[in-house]
């Protein structure tokens, strides 16, 4: 069986297109890809911030309080940029560029894919599988397991 409605090139729909709009997906797909780093920085700082009050309160405990109050007065609870914690950093990406690339993205897909995704990559699945060999099925409907 060949592709499915879902990734299916609309009619008239030129080999450029395609490519073209394969292109501005893969370029999401990195967009996405920063966006995870950019949460795991988030966690990051703020496990960091923790386990620095925990030092703290251990330095301060094992009778250094001075160097713990130094610490505790510049360094815990610290903006990681100007005016900034890691949520709002995501905040501000997620709202700006985020947004914008997706908002693109899909309207690009509406006007020149019907809306459809990943029409570029279920094509080269189409070209790359042995029709009629066990796991390479074109749909999950198609392997059984659908």
């Amino acid at each position: 069986m060949a592709l499915d409605d879902a990734h299916a090139r609309p009619a008239a729909t030129s080999d450029a297109t395609v490519a073209a709009l394969g292109k501005l997906s893969e370029a999401l797909e990195v967009v996405e890809e920063a966006r995870g780093h950019l949460y795991a920085f988030h966690r990051r700082c703020g496990t960091a911030d923790l386990t620095l009050g925990e030092a703290v309160d251990q330095l301060r405990e094992a009778g250094h309080g001075d160097l713990a109050d130094r610490i505790a007065t510049d360094l815990v609870g610290r903006n990681v940029l100007a005016g900034r914690w890691s949520f709002q950093v995501v905040e501000e990406y997620d709202d700006g560029y985020y947004t914008a690339f997706r908002e693109h993205e899909r309207a690009a897909r509406d006007a020149l894919m019907e809306g459809r995704r990943h029409v570029f990559e279920a094509e080269m699945k189409d070209d790359r599988r042995t029709h009629g060999r066990p796991g390479h099925a074109a749909t999950p409907q198609d392997s059984g397991l659908g």
